[in-house]
């Protein structure tokens, strides 16, 4: 057997001019949130980012596993984007959403000069997933894992129902 490599990738954006980097964006895989080593790996790469001039986007679209560390108490969500702006540490913008809620749009932080963009991450995955042909792909009439609550499971089958898919 040999060791197997995951590579996690992620989008930085960078200042054309000098190649440097302005924000970074982290879409958190099951590796680096669920995994010991990958989170420590994580968290280190997470804490060295905090601790320059660098503005991060964290995406948490994975209800298994511990949340990410914050300073303040969160009341616990399904999902969270955490927007991170260099300039205004240690503030932050939270982005806590449940299964039940479409995707909050949120900014994405540049230079502190520049206006900044707008991201609709419900329908870019939207998109992507009509692309892809998921629908063909997913058996909805499986449920989720990890489990739902069962007040959630009665939301999503009436959902599904509504869909034409269950």
């Amino acid at each position: 057997p040999l060791p197997l490599e995951i590579k996690e990738g992620y989008l930085e954006i960078r200042e054309v001019s000098t190649g440097k980097v302005i924000t970074v964006i982290e879409i958190l895989s099951p590796t680096n949130k669920q995994t010991k080593e990958g989170r420590k790996a994580y968290l280190k790469k997470r804490e060295k980012l905090l601790e320059s001039d660098t503005n991060l986007i964290e995406i948490d679209l994975i209800r298994k596993g511990d949340k990410m560390p914050m300073i303040t108490n969160i009341a616990d969500t399904d999902y969270r984007i955490l927007v991170v702006r260099a300039s205004r540490l240690p503030k932050a913008q939270l982005y806590a959403f449940s299964v039940r809620e479409t995707i909050p749009n949120f900014t994405i932080p540049l230079q502190p000069e520049e206006d900044e963009i707008e991201l609709n991450l419900q329908n870019l995955l939207v998109e992507i997933y009509e692309q892809a042909g998921f629908d063909l792909t997913l058996d909805y009439t499986q449920d989720p894992v990890p489990n739902l609550s069962l007040e959630d499971r009665k939301w999503l089958d009436d959902f599904l129902k509504q869909k034409g898919i269950r």
